[in-house]
């Protein structure tokens, strides 16, 4: 762990641990969770295929158990009701000018809920400055390097996440 000044001037804290399963990445998903508030944005970075949707989808279902959670690759944003707030699951894979985003009225949910974003990167500079940013790293096989940084309000409840693996 390491903490370091981010780019922006926002604080950041870093943390990173290797995930073996798709098991591990949907714990990671519900320990986030249990510290999301209105209003935050979580954004996951990886390959295809490395346990973005895996993440979301127990975010998700951390408050709505039953709730069926396609990955949003086609529509771009899949937005769930929750008792607490609501959470809009986007993938930004397809999005190809930042045009685009104006059209998903990603603003309008921040303001009451959740944004789990992928593909964060083609947002450009629009991004909260108070975030959890966390990028999957292919390692072999089912593992992960898994790297988190918390920026703004995530640094003191990053630095309380219980990790898989008991970090």
């Amino acid at each position: 762990m390491r903490v370091s000044p981010a780019s922006s001037g926002i604080d950041s804290f870093y943390r990173s641990f290797d995930l073996q399963t798709e098991v591990g990445t949907a714990a990671l998903g519900r320990e986030i969770a249990g510290h999301l508030a209105a209003g935050d944005t979580v954004t996951l970075s990886g390959p295809l295929g490395a346990g973005k949707s895996v993440l979301a989808r127990a975010i998700v279902r951390t408050f709505s158990p039953r709730e069926e959670v396609p990955s949003p690759t086609f529509t771009l944003v899949q937005t769930y009701e929750t008792q607490n707030f609501a959470i809009a699951h986007v993938d930004l894979y397809r999005v190809k000018a930042l045009s685009e985003l104006r059209e998903l009225g990603l603003d309008e949910v921040l303001e009451r809920g959740v944004l789990v974003i992928e593909w964060p990167d083609r947002m450009g500079l629009q991004l909260p400055d108070d975030r959890l940013d966390i990028m999957f790293e292919a390692v072999d096989g089912e593992t992960r390097l898994m790297k988190l940084v918390g920026r703004g309000s995530w640094v003191a409840r990053l630095k309380t996440l219980r990790l898989p693996g008991g970090e």
